[in-house]
């Protein structure tokens, strides 16, 4: 059997989904893969800040698309880039791997760490979520939106053109570039995105004998912290134009829930968390994100939105 993947083109989107396709031939070394390349939106739009495009889904759409249309047999993503409210019309999340590193790392020239940076310093970021992240731990840092792969951000720190930037720790590992990493941010003051340090598989619905296969490198704990945290997302209508921290953590049968929202410019952040069973993700999820409303998060969406746009 020979089934057709479709990925970016990234080294990252690339790394991404060998890893996928080794795990599943682990378990089905009977399965042959053909890799079929796809541009997406988000990779056409080098210029804006992710945050500014006013599109869902821009490094999956026209990948899903292919999916439905069984022009592929199936395509991994980065999970946090999975929009939570419109997911593509006739695909599922077929399996979703076993999580690695929810953390943000800091990379900077010199080693310096993110504490002990010169007041002033500029540090660049894709996301709104660490935007409000880094300038409420450090308001006398500047932020600049930064757009680019890995390499490109590091590169950036390279030539002092920033002082530093914080990404995803899971991306480097995946590319083995742990050795750039100046410090690891806990999740305490650098909560994570929605599904973030997770990978999604997605398939055809309806398509059972692909979805059966994909199931292989199902991860049931994983798939409740990332059901958890994207119902959170969902209870507050967010998306990447508001910076919400959501870290789901499994432990047995038991599964924890801390979420929480940045104001725009008062330097305030509001959270709340939640305990339940694994089955219970999804009401979990709603259940913390009630809280967060309950205490005002509506209104720090707001201002998020008047300034960045809703949607």
């Amino acid at each position: 059997m020979i089934l057709t993947v479709g990925t970016r083109g990234s080294k990252l989107a690339l790394a991404q989904t060998q890893r996928v396709l080794k795990q599943i031939k682990q378990a089905h070394p009977e399965v042959e893969f053909k890799l079929k390349i796809i541009k997406t939106l988000g990779d056409k739009e080098h210029g804006k800040p992710l945050f500014t495009i006013d599109c869902k889904g821009i490094f999956e759409k026209e990948i899903d698309q292919q999916v439905v249309k069984g022009e592929i047999d199936f395509a991994v993503h980065s999970l946090k880039d999975v929009p939570i409210v419109e997911q593509q019309t006739g695909t599922v999340l077929a399996a979703i791997p076993k999580r690695d590193s929810q953390n943000d790392v800091f990379i900077s020239k010199g080693k310096v760490p993110l504490n002990a940076l010169a007041k002033g310093s500029v540090v660049g970021t894709g996301s709104l979520r660490r935007m409000a992240e880094i300038k409420y731990i450090r308001p006398d840092l500047g932020v600049q939106p930064i757009r680019g792969n890995v390499d490109t951000r590091i590169n950036k720190v390279r030539k002092g053109e920033l002082a530093g930037v914080v990404i995803a720790e899971a991306g480097l590992e995946r590319m083995n570039l742990e050795n750039e990493i100046t410090e690891r941010l806990s999740l305490d003051q650098f909560p994570s995105a929605a599904g973030q340090g997770a990978l999604a598989v997605v398939a055809k619905e309806g398509n059972e004998s692909v979805i059966a296969l994909l199931q292989a490198v199902e991860d049931k704990a994983t798939r409740a912290e990332i059901m958890a945290e994207r119902s959170l997302v969902l209870q507050l209508e967010g998306g990447c134009r508001v910076p919400i921290g959501a870290v789901g953590r499994t432990s047995g049968n038991s599964l924890s829930l801390f979420g929480c929202i940045f104001s725009l410019n008062s330097r305030k952040k509001i959270s709340a968390s939640a305990q339940g069973a694994l089955t219970e993700a999804e009401k979990l999820g709603k259940k913390v994100g009630e809280d967060l409303i309950r205490q005002g998060a509506k209104d720090y969406e707001k201002e998020w939105r008047e300034k960045y746009g809703a949607w």
